[in-house]
């Protein structure tokens, strides 16, 4: 499970939540590949109740920025394995989904055109 307001992947034991690993972001969304664990980071708004969490002391002591993009963990031993970084407009993360049996998947807005190719609904 994720602990946004701290960064951590963890899981619940004995009653408690115990923390596995620090995902240097705001943590929301969570799926699992095999034993890999695959979050969706997102930066922390300035200006809304992000403010003051955890997880700003903890990005300080690991002395990290918070980053949008997807980290990959091993949760057998809470290593990072792999991390896919996200830049520019995109600054957060709500939701994180494994497509299995996908080679190609895209994303289309809804203002464009593509999305009258893309998708067909019968009335």
């Amino acid at each position: 499970m994720l602990n946004s307001g701290t960064g951590e992947l963890g899981r619940f034991d004995n009653g408690s939540f115990q923390p596995v690993s620090f995902c240097p972001g705001y943590a929301r969304g969570l799926t699992f590949v095999g034993r890999k664990a695959v979050v969706g980071l997102s930066k922390i708004r300035r200006d809304s109740a992000f403010q003051g969490l955890p997880l700003s002391k903890s990005l300080e002591r690991f002395d990290a920025d918070a980053r949008c993009g997807l980290q990959i963990i091993d949760t057998d031993s809470g290593d990072c394995t792999d991390w896919l970084r996200i830049e520019g407009a995109i600054e957060e993360i709500f939701e994180v989904s494994f497509l299995p049996g996908v080679v190609c998947p895209a994303a289309i807005g809804l203002a464009g055109d593509e999305i009258h190719r893309a998708i067909s609904i019968e009335s």
